[in-house]
C-alpha cells in the first residue's frame, strides 16, 4: 500500500499530529509523570472519591518477581494493561489457556508476541516477557494508530472528493473519543488500520488487496466479518450500473449469465477469504477444548490452575469434560462465550443499573443517528434505490462532493448497522470504541459539521468572527489541494487557539472528542468501568 505515494502536506500534517496525540496520551497516563501534569488534580480527585474499581475482571497472577526495570515500565505504562488488555497480554504470553480467552482473536496477540520476541529481544536481560509484551503492544498501537489516521485521510480523499473535509476527519481521528483504547493493549488500532486501508484499496479498485486486508481484519476482531458487505455492495453496484449502461448503449457486453457468474464467483471467493480466519480460529478452539484430553493441566502452573478453580474458568481438556458448545450442531465458541460469560444478547443490557453506561454511550449514539438522518434527508432517492441507480451527475462526470455524496451511502449503512447492533445487543459502554475503530462515518460527519457551520474554518484568517459567504471556495478556506506551513493549517489547532469564537455546535463537537479522550484516560487507568 502506498500511504505516501507523493508529497502531500495534508498527509504529513495528519501523520505528525497523530504521532503527537499518541505521545501526549502516553505521557498523560504515565503514573510517575502524572503528578506534574495538569491532570494530577483530576486524577487525585478521582482516587479520593472513587478508588480503583474492584471489578471482577480478568487479572491473572504474576508468576515471576519483577525486576527494577519491570517496575519502572509498569509504573509508566501500567495504566494501559487494564480490562481486556489483560486478555491480550495473557494470550500473547501463554496462548489460549482458558476458554473465555477465545473471545479475543489471535492476530493481534500474535503480532505483539512477534515484536516482543523479535525487535525487543535485546531487552530480555532487563525485562521479563510480560513487560516486553506490554512495551510491544504500546509500540505497535502507536504505529497502527498513526497509520490508521493516514489511511482514513486517503480513504476520505477518494470517497468524499473533498480534501479539506478528509483532512479534518483524519485530524479528528487523532483525538478520537476512543483514544485511550488506541493506545492501550487493545486490538482497536490494528483493526482500524486494516479496515480503513481495505476500504481505501477497494475504492481504488484494488479488489484482491482489499480482500486480503479485510481478511486480516477479521482475524483481529469479530466485527470484521461485517466488512464483507463492502465487497458485496461494490460488486452488486458495478453489476447494476453495467446493466443500466448496457441497456442504452450499442457497446457489446458479455452475455448476462457470464456477468452473473463473474460477479457471483468473485463475491464467493472474497467472502470465503474474509470468513476464513474466523472459521480457522473456531476450528482451533474446537480442537483445543473439545478434543481428547492431552494432560495439559499438568503443565499449567499451580497459580493459574488455582485461578481457574476460584473463578470458574474452564481449561483446555480439563478433567476430560467437554464444554456445552462442543455438542452443538455448529460449535462456535465465540457466540457461546459472549452468551455464557458476558451475557451479551438482544436487550439483555437494558437494566436500570446500566443507566450510567447508557449515558456514557449517549453522545456517540446521537452523533451516529444524526449522521444517518442527515444523509437520508439529503439523498432520499439514493437511499431508496440503495445507490444502484445511475444518476445524472455521475453521467455528466460531476459527482457531488462532501459527506452527502453518493459514495458515502454504504459507509452510512455500515455505521448504522454497527450502531444498532451495539446499542441493542452489546454492553453499551463499548459503543464508542466499537464505532470509533470500525467506521469512518463519525469522523466524516463531525468534519462535515465543523466545515459547514464553523466560521473560523471558512477563511484564511483565524480572527474572523463573521460568517463568510457559503460558497465552496469560502467553505474550504483554501483550495482543496493547497496547504500552507505552520500550525494554523491544522483546523483543530486553529479552533483551539480561537476557542472564544467557536460556535456552540463547534464546541459540542470538539467537546465530545476532547472530553471523552481525557475522561476515558482517567477512567481506564483507574480501572473504572469504561471498557
Amino acid at each position: 500500500m502506498e500511504l505516501v505515494s507523493r508529497p502531500d502536506p495534508h498527509l504529513r500534517e495528519v501523520v505528525w499530529f497523530a504521532a503527537c496525540c499518541r505521545a501526549l496520551t502516553l505521557l498523560l497516563q504515565a503514573r510517575c509523570l502524572l503528578d506534574s501534569s495538569p491532570l494530577f488534580f483530576f486524577q487525585a480527585l478521582f482516587n479520593l472519591l472513587i478508588p480503583d474499581h474492584a471489578a471482577d475482571a480478568f487479572h491473572p497472577p504474576r508468576l515471576s518477581e519483577p525486576g527494577l526495570w519491570d517496575l519502572l515500565l509498569e509504573r509508566l505504562l501500567g495504566g494501559l494493561s487494564h480490562w481486556d488488555a489483560e486478555h491480550f497480554l495473557f494470550i500473547a504470553e501463554r496462548g489460549y489457556l482458558y476458554e473465555h480467552n477465545c473471545a479475543f482473536f489471535p492476530l493481534y496477540p500474535l503480532s505483539v508476541r512477534a515484536v516482543a520476541e523479535g525487535a525487543l529481544w535485546p531487552l530480555q536481560r532487563l525485562l521479563r516477557l510480560r513487560s516486553r509484551l506490554l512495551l510491544s503492544a504500546v509500540l505497535l498501537n502507536s504505529l497502527f494508530s498513526v497509520l490508521a489516521a493516514a489511511a482514513l485521510y486517503k480513504l476520505g480523499c477518494v470517497v468524499l472528493q473533498c480534501r479539506r473535509v478528509a483532512f479534518l476527519a483524519a485530524v479528528l481521528f487523532s483525538v478520537s473519543p476512543a483514544n485511550v483504547f488506541m493506545a492501550a493493549a487493545y486490538s482497536e488500532s490494528m483493526f482500524a488500520f486494516l479496515a480503513f486501508s481495505a476500504m481505501w484499496q477497494l475504492e481504488k479498485g484494488q479488489s484482491w488487496l482489499s480482500g486480503l486486508l479485510f481478511s486480516l481484519a477479521s482475524g483481529v476482531r469479530a466485527n470484521g466479518l461485517i466488512n464483507a458487505g463492502f465487497f458485496l455492495y461494490s460488486r452488486g453496484k458495478c453489476f447494476a450500473l453495467q446493466l443500466q449502461v448496457g441497456s442504452g448503449s450499442v457497446r457489446k457486453l458479455p452475455p448476462l449469465w457470464k456477468q452473473l457468474l463473474s460477479v457471483a464467483s468473485s463475491a464467493v471467493l472474497m467472502c470465503a477469504g474474509i470468513f476464513l480466519p474466523f472459521a480457522l480460529f473456531q476450528y482451533y478452539a474446537y480442537v483445543r477444548f473439545c478434543g481428547p484430553g492431552t494432560g495439559l493441566e499438568q503443565a499449567v502452573p499451580k497459580p493459574l490452575l488455582q485461578l481457574a478453580l476460584d473463578k470458574g474458568y474452564r481449561l483446555a481438556a480439563m478433567d476430560g469434560v467437554k464444554p456445552p458448545w462442543c455438542s452443538q450442531r455448529f460449535p462456535v465458541v465465540y457466540s457461546y462465550i459472549q452468551d455464557a460469560y458476558w451475557n451479551v444478547g438482544f436487550l439483555r443490557y437494558f437494566e436500570l443499573r446500566q443507566i450510567p453506561n447508557f449515558l456514557l454511550a449517549l453522545p456517540v449514539t446521537l452523533l451516529g443517528s444524526w449522521a444517518a438522518w442527515t444523509y437520508i434527508i439529503a439523498n432520499p432517492r439514493h437511499c431508496v434505490t440503495l445507490g444502484l441507480e445511475r444518476r445524472k451527475s455521475e453521467e455528466e462526470g460531476k459527482p457531488r462532493a462532501g459527506f452527502c455524496c453518493p459514495a458515502v451511502f454504504v459507509y452510512v449503512v455500515h455505521a448504522t448497522v454497527l450502531l444498532a447492533f451495539g446499542f441493542f445487543c452489546m454492553h453499551v459502554q463499548v459503543l464508542t470504541r466499537f464505532l470509533g475503530s470500525s467506521s469512518p462515518v463519525l469522523y466524516w460527519f463531525s468534519a462535515h459539521l465543523l466545515q459547514e457551520y464553523e466560521p473560523l474554518l471558512w477563511s484564511e484568517g483565524t480572527d474572523n468572527q463573521t460568517a463568510a459567504p457559503r460558497s465552496e471556495k469560502s467553505l474550504l478556506g483554501k483550495s482543496p489541494g493547497s496547504c500552507g506551513k505552520g500550525t494554523s493549517e491544522n483546523p483543530i489547532v486553529r479552533l483551539l487557539l480561537n476557542r472564544r469564537f467557536i460556535t456552540p455546535l463547534g464546541k459540542c463537537v470538539l467537546g465530545f472528542f476532547l472530553s471523552y479522550w481525557l475522561l476515558g484516560l482517567i477512567l481506564h487507568c483507574n480501572f473504572l468501568p469504561w471498557t
